[in-house]
């Protein structure tokens, strides 16, 4: 599955290269590039494959712009294979290597994870990348190494049971491992960067970090609301408690005014926000348990008989 987002795309030379180790491999394969609103020479390069190679490419194109996740949530409609393997739409490790990723599922995982070593792009880059994955373990507690490679093999009941949307698609080996799926990591050649070096805009931090908030409380939190906005809450209402429980004793044994005491509303306002914090808490627990009988959190391995 190949997920085209720019139109200056490398698709013929992905393509070819991921086919002609699989058909040296005698691996049956088929291709399924989705262009996410995009045309140009990209889309040229997908036409002239698909009257060179007939029965072993698909091709799907959105109206506009959806995103990756919304990418590869449609190519497994599509998809026939029950092992699917992502790839960016160029080159970004040895082609021969997607054998090291089928490897890792003939083991027994479900995902297999690259981890690229060495790495050829410029240092400010792997410092990015070196700094957002540490954030991640951090976050997330899920021992990914190099979450900005999607070259990935997987099997097809992890996308069956891990909703696509978002930017989910990126953190999909830190989803999938805390949803109790089997992940595995291996060492692959890198090849090369579509971009060059530079940091991006703030806006960008930004939303990276807003996303990693909320794949963290999706992952840790949903079937336990409460401990999140609990947490929260009560920190505020107990600080908010202080402060207003402190000036009050001083008004009561001193005679000290509140009036000019802005941190009595301070206080009250902490005191306030944190009890609506945890009745957001409450309110999800209440959903939690009505609706407990369609939800699954744990996940069988196999059956013995």
């Amino acid at each position: 599955v190949i997920p085209v987002v720019r139109a200056d795309s490398r698709v013929r030379e992905v393509v070819m290269g991921l086919h002609a180790e699989l058909e040296a491999r005698q691996i049956s394969h088929e291709f399924v590039l989705v262009f996410d609103g995009v045309a140009g020479p990209a889309a040229e390069e997908a036409e002239a494959l698909l009257k060179e190679h007939a029965g072993l490419i698909k091709v799907l194109r959105f109206q506009q712009p959806f995103g990756e996740s919304a990418c590869l949530a449609k190519a497994l409609e599509v998809a026939r294979g029950e092992v699917l393997v992502t790839s960016p739409a160029y080159l970004q490790v040895e082609a021969e290597d997607v054998h090291l990723l089928l490897k890792g599922l003939d083991e027994g995982a479900d995902l297999v994870a690259p981890v690229r070593r060495p790495r050829v792009d410029p240092v400010l880059n792997r410092l990015q990348s070196w700094a957002f994955n540490l954030v991640m373990r951090r976050v997330l507690r899920a021992p990914m190494h190099d979450l900005n490679c999607c070259f990935r093999a997987m099997r097809r009941r992890v996308l069956d049971d891990v909703t696509l949307y978002g930017d989910v698609y990126r953190f999909l080996p830190a989803i999938a491992h805390r949803t109790g799926f089997r992940v595995q990591e291996v060492q692959v050649r890198h090849k090369a960067e579509f971009a060059g070096a530079g940091l991006f805009g703030i806006g960008v931090y930004i939303r990276r970090f807003i996303d990693l908030v909320g794949v963290a409380f999706l992952s840790r939190f949903t079937l336990r609301p409460l401990r999140f906005f609990g947490a929260i809450g009560g920190a505020l209402a107990f600080i908010g408690g202080v402060m207003t429980v402190g000036l009050v004793a001083q008004r009561l044994m001193m005679d000290a005014a509140l009036y000019q005491r802005p941190l009595f509303l301070l206080g009250v306002l902490l005191f306030v926000l944190g009890v609506q914090v945890i009745g957001f808490g409450l309110v999800g627990e209440i959903i939690i348990y009505t609706q407990a009988r369609n939800l699954r959190e744990y996940r069988v391995d196999r059956i013995y008989e």
